[in-house]
């Protein structure tokens, strides 16, 4: 049958089965956007306040589902609004692909109105990015992006699609979409050696990353811990691959783990990477993380071993594989004195006071959403001491309900992604923790959280400083706050409640609970000015480079 190029666009999202897309329209788009408008009972475009905010939320629907997110933009401002989040998709591995509008293919090149190069400019944050330039050349290219995003180690891609493409027809067979290839396990003969050091090893430790997510593996991971009695140790993006209350999860690893994760990393004789980067937030020291043990890498992504830290053995292949392969013919093993001095270390700072008693403590306002919420509700986070806060404290029981930017570390990621996960999971309940600075990124999109009355729930860890690089500037600048006390007056309350929010302000321990279970029953959204104090601080830290044995537990 023929077809626009804008009919096409949207077939194909059909296709592969998009039924939500996150944008803002534009010149350039108006083909692709009048086609949507026909196409309005098959599929839903959410309408951010920026594209910035429609990259992350089409990120947040694809970290809180394992779908594809989709976000749509027009030409030049439009294209480069959402760099940041193809970015903050592409390190931590996040399936999305971003259709952009151009110019006409005749104006290409000539500096013209709202054009820009695109392709070029995000072609190192993402898996790949395509312009096509005929209209025969428009299904193919979309389906290709949607297998790139989703082969191997998964990605954002980018095709950008030229305005009058979008109104020439032509002929459009419907096709099946093309299933992920199962990245098959490269150098099968490292199994057997790797399972003798699991059983010769008398104190073995997990170090997980995202990629258990990434691969659906969570099941065979945790049976995996199970079998082998190994200690698990989280990075940010692996919390909730297995229950936070499961015997074997110690809790997040790296400058701002707890101490058992250190103890764990500097005393284990084998260490078990799965799906992890061995980033630096993790490793510190490169040189001396985990020189005491062997280590073994189960990776998808060739370009990740050896990358960072030094192995002994690896196994290449797709994750979900290389556990089934690992626990094939493995006997039960139990190391139950091992565990039991990791529960020593995990009491080792029960007595030191981290916290500020004449404001609310930022444990105890997320204790109570631990308290209150459901396994299967969501968190999501900004960037900067309330995320680290989470990862110490939140109790992430099941996969896919943290929602964080890992590795690009994005101030005002949480609202976007709070968007999509809620448009994602509308019988879950999205809980957002943000700071006072993060929130200020992102604020606008508190208009999008009410034109689609999405019940998030915005808890903001209000300091007025700028926390995490304040600390830092403690630490290690002699305490010359340059630029971190912005000394900003925004009445967050006043501002939710501007834009049609309702707004809330809790300033001593005792109001936080009734404010959480007053803001889950009003189900709409709502913004919780948590006013915490300014020099609360994330404690334990591992300065960047270091070793645990340089953890620093007070300032």
């Amino acid at each position: 049958m023929k077809l626009t190029g804008a009919e096409i666009i949207c077939e194909c999202l059909l296709e592969h089965g998009v039924d939500t897309v996150f944008g803002y329209p534009g010149g350039a788009a108006l083909n692709t956007y009048d086609a949507l408008y026909k196409y309005s009972d098959k599929i839903r475009h959410i309408l951010t306040a920026h594209e910035q905010g429609a990259s992350h939320a089409a990120d947040g629907y694809a970290r809180s589902t394992g779908k594809t997110g989709v976000v749509l933009t027009t030409s030049g401002p439009g294209a480069t609004n959402i760099v940041t989040g193809l970015a903050t998709a592409n390190i931590d591995s996040i399936p999305m692909v971003a259709i952009t509008a151009n110019v006409n293919t005749d104006q290409l090149g000539r500096d013209s109105f709202q054009e820009v190069d695109i392709v070029n400019i995000v072609k190192p944050i993402t898996k790949a990015s395509f312009l096509v330039e005929r209209v025969e050349d428009l299904a193919p290219t979309i389906r290709k992006a949607f297998s790139l995003a989703n082969h191997g180690r998964k990605g954002p891609v980018l095709l950008d699609v030229p305005k009058n493409l979008t109104a020439q027809t032509t002929d459009y067979e419907p096709q099946e979409p093309e299933l992920p290839e199962l990245i098959q396990i490269k150098n099968p003969e490292s199994i057997r050696r790797i399972q003798k050091l699991i059983a010769n090893a008398k104190r073995p430790m997990i170090y997980a990353g995202g990629g258990i997510l990434s691969a659906d593996a969570c099941d065979e991971f945790v049976a995996f811990a199970e079998l082998i009695d190994a200690p698990v140790c989280c990075s940010l993006m692996a919390l909730g691959a297995i229950p936070a209350s499961h015997r074997l999860c110690v809790g997040n690893i790296g400058m701002h783990g707890g101490y058992e994760t250190g103890m764990v990393t500097a005393e284990c004789d084998l260490m078990i990477s799965c799906g992890a980067r061995f980033s630096d937030r993790v490793a510190g020291d490169r040189e001396k993380f985990g020189e005491q043990a062997k280590i073994v890498q189960l990776e998808i992504d060739e370009r990740e071993i050896n990358k960072n830290v030094h192995v002994d053995e690896y196994v290449l292949g797709d994750l979900k594989a290389s556990l089934t392969a690992l626990a094939a013919g493995m006997d039960q093993l139990e190391h139950s004195e091992w565990l039991e001095q990791i529960e020593v270390w995990k009491h080792h700072f029960d007595d030191v006071e981290l916290y500020n008693d004449e404001y609310p403590q930022p444990q105890d306002i997320i204790n109570a959403v631990n308290r209150l919420k459901a396994d299967s509700d969501i968190i999501a986070t900004d960037v900067g001491q309330h995320q680290m806060w989470v990862a110490q404290f939140a109790k992430i029981e099941n996969q896919r309900t943290l929602l964080t930017s890992g590795g690009m570390g994005t101030m005002g990621f949480g609202m976007g992604a709070s968007i999509g996960a809620q448009i994602a999971n509308p019988d879950k309940r999205v809980f957002l923790f943000t700071g006072d600075g993060s929130f200020h990124m992102n604020l606008n999109e508190l208009v999008t959280l009410k034109s689609y009355n999405l019940p998030v729930i915005v808890l903001i860890m209000n300091n007025s400083v700028l926390g995490m690089v304040r600390q830092w500037q403690k630490l290690f600048y002699g305490s010359r706050f340059s630029q971190t006390d912005p000394h900003r007056a925004t009445d967050f309350v006043k501002l939710a409640e501007a834009f049609g929010v309702t707004g809330m302000r809790v300033t001593c321990d005792a109001e936080i609970e009734p404010a959480i279970r007053k803001a889950m029953e009003l189900n709409g959204p709502v913004v919780i000015d948590c006013v915490i104090s300014p020099d609360d601080n994330v404690l334990p830290m591992i300065p960047p480079g270091k070793t645990i044995n340089e953890i620093v537990t007070e300032m």
